[in-house]
C-alpha cells in the first residue's frame, strides 16, 4: 500500500502496525457503504477565534508553550455513526488553526477513561480528548477540550434550525502527561461559519501537525492505514479563515 501525498509510509512496529492493518482495511469497507467519509459523513462548520491563557503550564510543544496572538480556526463538529439527534454518538470536533489540525472525539477525562471513545447525546456536555499523545520535547502530551459556556448551533447540518443557529460555544483547550493532571492552556471561541459547505474541509492530524509536535511511530502506524484509504482522493483542503488577518475579522 502506497502512501498519500505529505503522509509518510506507514511504520512497521509489531503490534501497533497489525492495528492500523486491521483498522486500515475496516475503513476501506466501511467507504464503499459510506462514500467519501465512512465515519463522521455529516459535520457542522464553525469558525472563531483561539487565545492562548497566559503563562499556562508548559507541554513542551511549541503551540502551547511559545503563545501567538489571537487567531482564527475553522472547525467541524460531527457524529461518528451519524445517529439521529438526541440518540448518543461518537462526538467529532476537528480545528485547524493556521496549517496545523487538532482531532477531537467525545471521550473520558480522568484516566483510563481519556483513552477510550465515549457516546454522547450533546456536545456541550461532553469531554473531547485526542485518546493517542504526541511527543513533546519531555514526552507524551495529551490534548483535552471541555465546553466553558455555551454550545455548538448542532452536531448534524441537518438539525441547522430554529434559535440555536446563532449559538456561541466556548471551550477550554488543556494539555496533560498521559497519567497527569490536565493543565488549561487556551480558549476558543465558535459559532457557525457562513461557509456551510464540508466538502473540501478533511482534517489530517498526521499531514498538518502542531508545530513543535510529532508523532511516536507506533502512533503513525497504527492510525496512518485508514488515513491512506480515506484520504487519499481528498480534495485540496480548505484553508482556516482569513488566516493572515486579525481575529476579530474571521468572527461569522
Amino acid at each position: 500500500m502506497t502512501s498519500a501525498p505529505g503522509i509518510p509510509r506507514p511504520s512497521r512496529t509489531p503490534v501497533s502496525g497489525t492495528i492500523g492493518s486491521v483498522l486500515g482495511l475496516a475503513f476501506a469497507a466501511a467507504q464503499r457503504l459510506r462514500h467519501p467519509r465512512p465515519i463522521h459523513s455529516r459535520g457542522v462548520v464553525l469558525s472563531g477565534t483561539i487565545r492562548w491563557i497566559p503563562d499556562a503550564t508548559p507541554a513542551g510543544i511549541a503551540f502551547i508553550d511559545d503563545p501567538a496572538e489571537p487567531r482564527p480556526l475553522l472547525a467541524r463538529v460531527s457524529r461518528s455513526v451519524g445517529l439521529p439527534a438526541p440518540l448518543p454518538d461518537i462526538l467529532g470536533l476537528a480545528l485547524r488553526v493556521d496549517d496545523s489540525d487538532i482531532e477531537f472525539a467525545s471521550a473520558g477525562w480522568g484516566v483510563p477513561g481519556r483513552f477510550a471513545l465515549l457516546p454522547r447525546r450533546r456536545a456541550e456536555r461532553a469531554s473531547f480528548g485526542i485518546l493517542l499523545p504526541y511527543r513533546g520535547a519531555h514526552g507524551p502530551v495529551m490534548l483535552g477540550a471541555r465546553t466553558v459556556s455555551g454550545r455548538p448551533p448542532a452536531t448534524d447540518p441537518r438539525a441547522l434550525t430554529g434559535p440555536d443557529v446563532g449559538a456561541v460555544w466556548t471551550l477550554e483547550l488543556s494539555h496533560a502527561t498521559p497519567w497527569g493532571p490536565w493543565h488549561p492552556f487556551a480558549l476558543v471561541e465558535l459559532r457557525l461559519d457562513p461557509d456551510p459547505d464540508d466538502r473540501r474541509l478533511r482534517f489530517d492530524a498526521v499531514r498538518r501537525p502542531l508545530p513543535g509536535a510529532r508523532a511516536y511511530a507506533w502512533v503513525r502506524a497504527a492510525r496512518q492505514p485508514s488515513y491512506v484509504r480515506v484520504q487519499h482522493d481528498a480534495p485540496p483542503p480548505r484553508a482556516a479563515p482569513d488566516a493572515g488577518a486579525p481575529a476579530e475579522t474571521a468572527r461569522a
